[in-house]
């Protein structure tokens, strides 16, 4: 696997390593909105990382009821995923913001469908951007990107969370589903960044 340097990174480093090596302070959320104890940016890396683990084939389908097999999805679906790990049901949010702002998402060219908005990178960009803390896109500000962040990229359009893991330069691996077998890998630097989020629903009322 190659780094952001082009040298070969056979060892990600583990949340301790990193945090003694780069003095990185973890940030935790101050929500644990579905009170299993963990708050809510932990829960959402979990998530992630249960979604990854799972390895699911993977499908961009369109599917009556907007919601795939278990065993099938695309990067929207690791997302909404490893929100209801986290007690937030994605799809319901999004669906509700673009039926009261339908304008300010293009990509449903006027008409929602709730069977497919939530599973567009283009739609949860403008849902992050409209309800989430949007943050650094510049991946050598290592202490800016967070386990349980949410990053889109561009060309292609794609979208993923940040993992607890790093490479041996402090950037951090992603957890993203694009049908490649390491689902759990460092790839931030294989796309253009165009969004990188934190979701804090303690801002939710101000948004």
């Amino acid at each position: 696997m190659l780094s952001w340097l082009g040298v070969f990174d056979s060892h990600p480093l583990s949340p301790e390593e990193a945090e003694q090596k780069f003095q990185i302070t973890r940030v935790l959320s101050t929500v644990d909105k579905n009170g299993n104890g963990v708050d809510d940016y932990t829960d959402i890396l979990l998530g992630a990382k249960k979604d990854a683990e799972n390895h699911p084939k993977y499908s961009a389908a369109y599917y009556a009821g907007g919601y795939p097999p278990e065993d099938e999805g695309c990067c929207a679906d690791l997302v909404w995923r490893a929100f209801d790990h986290a007690g937030y049901t994605l799809k319901d949010m999004v669906d509700e913001d673009i039926a009261a702002h339908t304008e300010n998402y293009p990509a449903t060219n006027g008409t929602p469908d709730p069977n497919i908005d939530f599973r567009r990178v283009r739609n949860l960009k403008v849902f992050f951007e409209r309800h989430a803390v949007s943050l650094s896109l510049d991946p050598t500000k290592i202490e800016e990107w967070q386990p349980g962040d949410i990053v889109t990229f561009d060309d292609p359009g794609h979208i993923g969370i940040i993992s607890d893991l790093r490479n041996e330069k402090g950037i951090p691996y992603l957890l993203h589903n694009a049908g490649q077998k390491d689902r759990e890998e460092d790839a931030l630097l294989r796309y253009h960044i165009s969004g990188h989020f934190r979701f804090d629903a303690s801002q939710l009322e101000e948004t």
